[in-house]
């Protein structure tokens, strides 16, 4: 009976695409449990693919977070949009998440083109923000819309920032996983190692105080990550940006802003590992840093294959 059970267990890699700012991390970060991607509401904040696993009885789902498709403006973006064309290219569902709530744009048109083009797994469209959407029969046109525009396993209505129960999805997409063992140990959430993730929590704090051209043009890297002889651990990250004039912002008058940005991310960083936390941030300049692919590469920008 055992056996008969373990057969039965399904595990595969979920692609979860969308336009920017749709609510695809929102939605990865509720369905595994945890906060495994930053959230803003800045569109492109997802830079790379983040793998996210839920683990249950039944079965294993490993979620690639993608970056927005979105037309790119410079090396960076076109990092971006690679690393969402190859997660489509190799996981056994894709989810497509569209915000239900806003006015349908060629961006759309254009991932149900790269769909048609470059995936062969089943497709789950996910009309997400539906709680911003008084009138539910406004739905109906935009479903109708898409059952003709592609032929998707099935359509789903949900918030993920306000919805509780996600089992309709999660049973859709443990429906289309094949029959096989884990890829990663049940207590695993994420493969990002804690440097990582510690400059992505850095990096959500800039995109949540700052406007205008800040947020696209900085990059977060942990230098240094060491527990100390009193168990406090030192975080040194570098911030870089492309203008003296961002590097202006970011400090702030008598370091007001930096500040700020550095007792936020502390908390949160003392919660990812469970200790607490010496957090020391340097802003540098980097000229053009999105445009070069050295740079790209050595922030971990550019990497385009989904490494699973």
């Amino acid at each position: 009976m055992e056996q008969q059970e373990q057969k039965q267990h399904r595990s595969g890699f979920v692609a979860v695409v969308g336009r920017p700012n749709a609510g695809k991390s929102t939605l990865v970060n509720q369905l595994v449990g945890e906060k495994v991607a930053i959230i803003s509401d800045r569109p492109q904040t997802t830079r790379n693919r983040i793998l996210s696993i839920l683990s249950t009885d039944a079965a294993q789902m490993v979620f690639l977070d993608t970056p927005g498709l979105h037309k790119p403006q410079d090396k960076l973006g076109e990092h971006m949009v690679q690393a969402a064309v190859n997660a489509i290219k190799e996981v056994d569902v894709v989810l497509f998440v569209v915000d239900a709530s806003e006015k349908r744009g060629k961006g759309e048109q254009v991932i149900l083109e790269r769909l048609k083009e470059e995936c062969k797994a089943p497709v789950i469209l996910v009309l997400n923000k539906i709680d911003q959407i008084s009138n539910k029969e406004s739905l109906l046109p935009i479903i109708a819309h898409f059952q003709k525009e592609y032929p998707f396993r099935s359509i789903l209505t949900l918030s993920a920032l306000a919805d509780e129960d996600f089992t309709p999805l999660l049973q859709e997409i443990e429906a289309c996983l094949p029959v096989g063992p884990s890829f990663y140990p049940e207590d695993m959430y994420t493969d990002q190692p804690e440097r990582v993730m510690a400059a992505e929590i850095i990096r959500e704090k800039i995109l949540q105080l700052t406007r205008d051209e800040v947020p696209h043009a900085v990059a977060v890297q942990v230098q240094e990550m060491k527990t100390r002889p009193n168990d406090m651990v030192y975080v040194r990250a570098d911030i870089y940006v492309e203008r003296d004039s961002q590097k202006a912002i970011l400090i702030g008058a008598k370091g007001k802003m930096l500040k700020e940005i550095s007792q936020r991310a502390r908390k949160d960083i003392e919660n990812l590992i469970g200790n607490r936390v010496y957090l020391e941030l340097w802003v540098k300049v980097r000229p053009k840093w999105r445009e070069k692919e050295g740079d790209l590469k050595r922030l971990g920008l550019a990497n385009d294959r989904p490494q699973y």
